[in-house]
């Protein structure tokens, strides 16, 4: 039977009474004409509170906006006003953080919405959403460093596109740099100053455009990524046309659109300072509401300069021309022009062939008879 409505106190007592003895609980629960959830309930209830716990609660918000004092309700507007992009769960941590204690998430909605500081975002459908098709999911910082450059805008007479690089695991943004270009020097003397401040990532994750690939080349390998391959980073890329497999840098991306590209003229500084508010200052959802600079860490492989030269012990190392080709047996066999200036090392295998390796990466097979190179990305030919 249900709680009766002349004594539910009683009636509530008398099963916490019976519970504590003992039994079999969900049996007791049934008895009583309620869930095991609720049992649990008032069980819990009664055990903190005691007999003053059996009274039911008022299920009214505990911090109505009507209850806060007009102090509390203009240092929530004021957040907002300073974060106009940020939501009330956001600004709820934040008030939090500042204040020692924070009413409840409901309440901060209500107190925005009243101020008509609030607006309906666009949910996506699942259709439209899309999961990571290769690449591996960060566990710890550093494991991968995700890039990628901010589709550009007009900063008054001029074009920015910044280059954002951020540690995945933890969202710390590690760059937002507006770069006089995009060519690989460029690019490759900014990784080289990140790479000195905070060390050497696992994996690099990037989309498949210049600088950081090229469609043409063997592993769709540039200048920029065998200078990564060189320092012992593994590379994972997207599938092209799919931005959705790289989602949390494009999120990113929003946020710099938002709050950043509708400014309209900013400088070096100004993108600066949003950097570390984005990490220092900003929760995430995703990190339980905290920010990225409590969750990240410099990496333990440390970054000693330029790789000068590639050795291959147990191998036969050949040079690779400007031309992209090396020397094999009098004959001049091309393997890729992004490899311009490395060392590959040859290694004998069955079939009197030759496997091709770049570092830990196995660019393809030489056949001595042949004189050809047979690339590791490409299927082999079929004879008909």
């Amino acid at each position: 039977m249900p709680w009766k409505k002349s004594e539910p106190m009683d009636q509530r007592m008398e099963f916490c009474c019976k519970a504590l003895r003992g039994g079999n609980f969900r049996a007791l629960c049934r008895e009583y004409g309620i869930s095991a959830k609720t049992g649990y309930k008032w069980q819990e209830r009664f055990l903190r509170d005691g007999a003053s716990g059996m009274a039911e609660e008022s299920r009214r918000p505990r911090s109505h906006p009507e209850s806060m004092g007009e102090e509390d309700l203009c240092r929530i507007v004021g957040l907002k006003l300073a974060h106009p992009n940020w939501g009330p769960r956001k600004i709820r941590e934040l008030y939090h953080r500042q204040h020692g204690r924070a009413a409840s998430e409901s309440s901060f909605k209500r107190v925005l919405e009243r101020s008509g500081l609030t607006q309906k975002r666009k949910v996506r459908q699942a259709s439209q959403s899309g999961r990571l098709c290769s690449g591996r999911q960060a566990q710890e910082a550093n494991e991968v460093w995700t890039v990628d450059f901010k589709g550009w805008w007009y900063n008054g007479l001029q074009r920015c596109e910044p280059l954002t690089v951020r540690d995945e695991y933890s969202r710390y943004l590690l760059e937002l740099r507006a770069l006089e270009n995009a060519r690989s020097v460029t690019v490759q003397e900014n990784f080289e100053r990140l790479f000195e401040r905070y060390g050497l990532p696992g994996a690099i994750r990037s989309d498949n455009g210049s600088p950081f690939a090229s469609r043409s080349a063997v592993h769709g390998l540039s200048r920029l990524s065998a200078w990564w391959v060189a320092l012992g980073i593994d590379l994972e890329r997207g599938r092209p046309g799919h931005p959705q497999d790289n989602g949390a840098h494009e999120r990113l991306h929003r946020d710099i659109s938002l709050e950043l590209q509708a400014l309209g003229r900013i400088d070096q500084n100004s993108l600066e300072l949003w950097r570390q508010e984005f990490n220092e200052q900003r929760p995430h959802e995703a990190l339980g509401m905290r920010c990225p600079r409590e969750l990240y860490q410099h990496s333990t492989r440390r970054y000693c300069g330029g790789v000068q030269q590639l050795d291959y012990p147990q191998m036969i190392g050949r040079r690779v021309n400007k031309n992209g080709k090396i020397n094999w047996a009098n004959d001049q066999l091309f393997i890729s022009s992004s490899l311009a200036g490395w060392s590959v090392g040859l290694k004998p295998v069955e079939q009197e062939q030759l496997e091709v390796w770049f570092a830990r990466l196995l660019l393809g097979w030489i056949d001595p008879k042949t004189a050809s190179f047979r690339r590791a990305d490409m299927p082999p030919k079929t004879a008909f």
